[in-house]
Parts: C-alpha cells; structure tokens; sequence
C-alpha cells in the first residue's frame, strides 16, 4: 500500500467495507441467521439487567425477588426487537455510507447512528414501563401502565436534575443500554483503528523518505 495515496478515511472505509462483507457472509451461510441474532441480543439484554441488578440495586433482590426475576423476561424480548432493528439500519446506514463521494458525507451518514443510541435511552423507559405493567398481571396485582410511566419518567428527570444523587440510577441506564450502543462503539473503534493505521503508514513513510 503506497502512504501517498491512502487517508485515514480511506482506511476507515476499507475496513468497514471489510467488516460488511463479513456479516454478509455470515448470514449467507448461517441458516435463520436473523433468529440467531434475535435470541443473542435476548441473552445480551438480560446479562445486561442482571449485571445492573446486581451492581446498582442488589438489594431489591432481597424483597422482591419473584418481580424483578419476571421482569427479565420482557425487558430481553423487548430490548431484543430495538437492538435487531438498530442492526438492520446499521448495515443500512453502513451501505450508504460507503457510497458517499465525500468525507463529510460518509461521517454524516454513519453520526446516524448516535440518533439511535439517543433513542434507545427513551426505549429504555419504555421497555421498563411494559415490562413492570406486563408482570403486575402475572403476580395479580394490576397497574396502570400511566402510573408506571410516571414513575420511570419521574427517575429519568430526577437523574437529570441531580446526577450525584441518582448516580446508580444512571449507571443502570447506561449498563441496560450498552447493547444499543454497539454499532456506535464499533464506528468509533475503526475509526481509532483507522487513524493508527494512517499514522503508521505516514512513520514509515517519514522513515523511508530518511533512509532514501
């Protein structure tokens, strides 16, 4: 590969092109691929409530066990739907990303996904809205699907406006939706990829040029 005539966005596009072939190929071998890929972001969601479960609110575990264990249940399946649909318009976005002619473009094109990562905050809310309202059934003791959105929002503004007191409640948050974050977190880890890629083309270049 000759340094002069590669950029650090070039790399980038490489190796997102590369990244896109491999899932194609993936899901061209692999049969009810998208089944897979469902129950795999099920399991994620629930390894990520249990893991913030136990980490910010262990205690609940101690007077409500039976509630907090049901609500797994709605909270995988539901966090399920959203992460298997952001995947879909990430490799959407990915595609027309690759197309673009310009540099701006191809960023502007892949910031999309930070709109979904801003999404996935309030479906968040909303997964533990259903979930709380959906086990309230099952243990006989109904709730207003209202009065449990309330509850949830409430947290979220008081979280807002107090950040310190409300500390767990925001790393709760951000452990449930770490999944969402993963086609975000994956653009900006080939981006530092690709920048040290870049960089080290130009050393060698810069040594070469010293050695000539």
């Amino acid at each position: 590969m000759n340094p002069s005539n590669v950029s650090m966005i070039g790399i980038w596009k490489t190796s997102l092109a590369g990244l896109l072939r491999r899932y194609e190929i993936k899901r061209a071998e692999t049969r009810f691929f998208f089944l897979w890929v469902f129950l795999f972001f099920v399991v994620l969601n629930i390894t990520c409530y249990w893991l913030a479960i136990l980490t910010a609110h262990p205690w609940v575990m101690s007077y409500q066990p039976t509630h907090y264990t049901l609500i797994m249940f709605p909270v995988g399946f539901l966090g399920a739907v959203f992460d298997t649909a952001s995947l879909l318009v990430t490799v959407w976005i990915a595609r027309r990303a690759l197309l673009a002619q310009s540099t701006s473009s191809y960023i502007a094109h892949l910031s999309i996904d930070l709109v979904i990562a801003i999404v996935a905050t309030w479906w968040v809310l909303f997964v533990f809205t259903v979930s709380g309202w959906l086990v309230s059934f099952v243990q006989l003791a109904p709730e207003s699907l209202q009065a449990r959105g309330d509850e949830y929002e409430s947290r979220v503004v008081a979280a807002v406006q107090d950040p310190r007191t409300h500390a767990r409640n925001i790393y709760f948050g951000m452990v449930m939706g770490a999944s969402a974050l993963l086609p975000t977190l994956t653009h900006i880890w080939l981006s530092i990829l690709s920048l040290f890629r870049y960089g080290r083309l130009r050393l060698r270049k810069g040594e070469s040029l010293e050695g000539g």
